[in-house]
């Protein structure tokens, strides 16, 4: 046999093992589903690592850090009442929370400076999302910790309390490119 043929020969016979562990049930680990405007504007993180623990304000006056959703995925949106855009996207925000059930968190933290009497009225008249968990960081020290640039940002946290990745910009958070995204890392979290 010549020299040359051994490596093709080699070549070909990792090339029939593979595919017979694969059709054995051995495949990779299938990579989550990246399609669309959510595809094209999601910022994977190469190694997902732990969200930071900063607390944010309830509505109500209390606190609550990320470790108090352990278990979910989390959608960490950081808005602003003068942010023309984070005011499209909320209704988006909203649908999805309304629609993913337990598996997922949807938190709409406001950058304003004040408390609810200031996101309050704006809730009240400006848009309409009765449904979607408001937070307050009016100091802005939880999206100082996430290194957030503009608003809207928006994270994806897995069940573990890593950062997955982040889209700046706003976005339709209640599609189905979005959707199956959060539903492939809802299964591996079982």
């Amino acid at each position: 046999m010549r020299k040359g043929k051994l490596p093709l020969i080699a070549g070909c016979a990792a090339v029939v093992l593979g595919l017979a562990i694969v059709g054995a049930g051995f495949a990779p680990a299938e990579e989550a589903p990246l399609e669309g405007a959510f595809g094209k504007s999601m910022q994977l993180r190469d190694s997902p690592e732990p969200a930071p623990e900063v607390p944010v304000k309830t509505p109500d006056g209390g606190t609550v850090t990320l470790a108090d959703f352990d278990g979910k995925l989390v959608v960490l949106n950081f808005w602003a009442t003068w942010c023309a855009p984070c005011v499209e996207e909320m209704p988006t925000l909203e649908a999805l929370h309304t629609e993913t059930g337990e598996d997922v968190h949807v938190m709409a933290v406001s950058q304003d400076r004040g408390s609810m009497d200031a996101v309050g009225p704006f809730l009240d008249t400006r848009v309409d999302v009765p449904e979607l968990p408001i937070y307050l960081d009016p100091d802005g020290e939880l999206a100082s910790a996430f290194d957030v640039r503009a608003m809207p940002t928006t994270f994806v946290i897995d069940a573990e309390g890593r950062v997955l990745g982040s889209v700046e910009g706003p976005l339709d958070w209640n599609s189905e490119n979005v959707r199956a995204f959060l539903a492939h890392h809802a299964e591996r979290a079982e």
